[in-house]
């Protein structure tokens, strides 16, 4: 067996085992990732589908996953390939595709307005080798790397990414420790931990789906704009209310079909909470 150090579960994996995520076992002793190269997810998209609006706007870019995920959002939009049934039989579905083959990829789409990569769609940093080995590559061809994750991620290995990051969606997926421990099986402090060290070294905007019942009240608007703003951007030596927030609108799916859509009408009064202390809010889904 061997522990994995992905994030705060430090998962003991035993051999021939995977861990919570899906996407890591323990082979030979040691811990790696089982879906190195294993491609479930392959577009090119807008660049403000990351969403991102204030990074290379009106761009494309080639967004690609895997599977597998270390958090358990009963609404999940990509449940097939993060945590449903289905994720055990992706390594034998996936489509292998190396770092080189991807990078290549995403030059020889310059000529379709192609900037580089989104690492997205499942939680990528699960198989943040894969990335790593990509994102080198891909800065090698002059090219950009975004990523698009759930920041429930340690710093052991946000250090070994960052280097070849140039821009992050980063989920806040609320501002109450039991709604990311109880709902989401994940923790709050690490991706607020995760999102204060991406400000320092690469841009960064965040979203927020607003849930009915879950994180829709105007005080957790507040409390959550109020933290983005407390920020410095020291990457763009900016004041963090400059940071840009998503808020996004929940329609049921998955394991959350108990509540209607989110109100139209409430992400606008949000949008108006948050922008008392944020620059730049965007809605989303609406």
């Amino acid at each position: 067996m061997a522990a994995c150090n992905v994030c705060f579960r430090h998962c003991i994996i035993d051999e021939n085992k995977t861990g919570f995520c899906g996407a890591r076992g323990t082979i030979g002793g040691k811990v790696v990732p089982l879906n190195y190269a294993k491609v479930t997810s392959l577009a090119l998209d807008p660049i403000e589908k990351k969403p991102l609006n204030r990074f290379m706007s009106g761009s494309k870019i080639l967004s690609v996953g895997s599977y597998g995920c270390n958090l358990r959002c009963p609404f999940c939009q990509n449940s097939e390939i993060s945590w449903g049934e289905e994720v055990k039989d992706w390594p034998f579905l996936a489509e292998d595709l190396t770092p080189e083959e991807l990078a290549d990829m995403a030059y020889i789409y310059q000529s379709r307005g192609n900037i580089g990569v989104a690492y997205t769609y499942n939680e990528p940093l699960v198989g943040y080798e894969y990335v790593y080995d990509c994102a080198r590559l891909v800065h090698e061809r002059g090219m950009k790397n975004v990523l698009v994750t759930n920041g429930c991620v340690s710093l052991d290995v946000y250090d070994k990414i960052i280097p070849y990051i140039d821009a992050m969606n980063i989920d806040l997926k609320g501002f109450r420790d039991s709604f990311y421990s109880d709902t989401l099986k994940g923790d709050r402090e690490m991706v607020m931990s995760f999102i204060k060290h991406a400000v320092k070294d690469c841009h960064v905007e965040l979203t927020t789906l607003i849930i009915p019942r879950e994180n829709d009240s105007v005080k957790e608007m507040e409390d959550i704009s109020e933290w983005i703003a407390s920020l410095k951007d020291v990457y763009q030596n900016k004041d963090g209310s400059e940071i840009p927030l998503h808020i996004s609108r929940f329609f049921p799916q998955f394991h959350m079909t108990d509540r209607d859509a989110t109100d139209v009408s409430l992400i606008y009064h949000l949008k108006d909470i948050a922008s008392k202390n944020l620059k730049y809010v965007y809605t989303g889904n609406c």
